[in-house]
């Protein structure tokens, strides 16, 4: 749905954006994450037209950026951090205003109207005054103005900035709902967001990109070993001491103790041994209370990425 090849982005002497390439499927959410100054915003206003690429191709459903940009504009729908809101408006006039500037035709805007208010919690603010909405309302009202016109794609950036817990839940429904007939791009810096929300991400960094993939592929590329936490009954040397008979184990910790004779540990290992010291153990008549495999965070990932110059492919 979406192609990116080989896009560059130049201000004068200063390289914002240098030969980056990646696809979105229909369907798809992708988080497009980086630090400020990365180049994410810049390629955003690439994607949706806003600004033109010094060098490489933006598709998307086929259609050129830069020779199609009516059919490309056609079918992206854009929220950008800070929505292009008149608050001199009501809800209902600024949407109105919006499907106009959009093309739909004006026998299907009500109905349009009234389908996306209801979608994004909107229905019983639909008479007041823009200005007059707290700043999470006024971004549901941004949200809307992206879907009129009912496009392909949605490119979101912030999307649940100044939203309260309970209604950046309800963002996050309503998102991937959307994702059922829509392709979406999605930037946010509440990375437990992305998690939730998205299936692949796209980390950029000094205008490369330095990793993409979904964050659990990502977790197993930039941290190779398996680290487990597991709480043990026994003696806590025979313990230790059956562990690193185990090949591929390089490093057990005995922790806090958690209850008679129990103990917690901490194992890394090269390879997935947890079927190995499970039957260790219990040969050993010292049985597991508990285990838990330790994986990275994407905030993890994410610093690693940025902070390290790690690339990841």
């Amino acid at each position: 749905m979406i192609e990116i090849i080989n896009l560059t982005k130049t201000y004068g002497q200063v390289v914002a954006v240098n030969n980056i390439s990646f696809t979105v499927k229909k369907g798809e959410i992708v988080g497009f994450l980086g630090p400020n100054g990365a180049g994410k915003s810049t390629t955003m206003n690439i994607i949706t037209g806003y600004l033109p690429s010094t060098a490489g191709t933006v598709k998307v459903d086929g259609y050129d950026i830069l020779t199609q940009p009516k059919e490309v504009k056609k079918r992206i729908g854009y929220l950008p951090e800070a929505p292009p809101l008149y608050r001199d408006m009501t809800v209902t006039e600024y949407l109105r205003f919006v499907s106009s500037l959009k093309g739909v035709p004006k026998g299907k805007q009500q109905g349009q109207m009234a389908d996306i208010m209801e979608l994004v919690g909107l229905t019983d603010h639909r008479k007041r005054l823009i200005d007059n909405l707290s700043k999470g309302y006024r971004q549901r009202v941004g949200l809307a103005q992206a879907l009129v016109g009912n496009p392909e794609v949605l490119i979101l950036d912030e999307p649940t900035v100044g939203l309260d817990p309970k209604q950046i839940i309800e963002i996050r429904r309503v998102i991937k709902a959307l994702a059922q007939e829509r392709t979406i791009i999605l930037s946010s810096h509440i990375l437990p967001e992305v998690s939730a929300i998205c299936e692949r991400v796209v980390i950029i960094n000094n205008g490369v990109i330095a990793a993409e993939d979904t964050p659990s592929r990502l977790s197993k590329d930039i941290n190779q070993f398996l680290k487990l936490t597991m709480i043990i009954l026994g003696d806590q040397e025979k313990i230790v001491k059956t562990i690193k008979t185990i090949d591929g184990v390089n490093y057990i910790e005995a922790s806090a103790k958690t209850g008679d004779n129990a103990y917690k540990y901490v194992v890394e290992s090269d390879i997935d041994v947890r079927e190995q010291v499970f039957y260790k153990l219990a040969k050993a008549g010292c049985p597991i209370l508990e285990s838990k495999p330790s994986t990275m965070t994407l905030e993890d990932i994410f610093i690693n990425v940025v902070t390290q110059g790690t690339e990841v492919s």
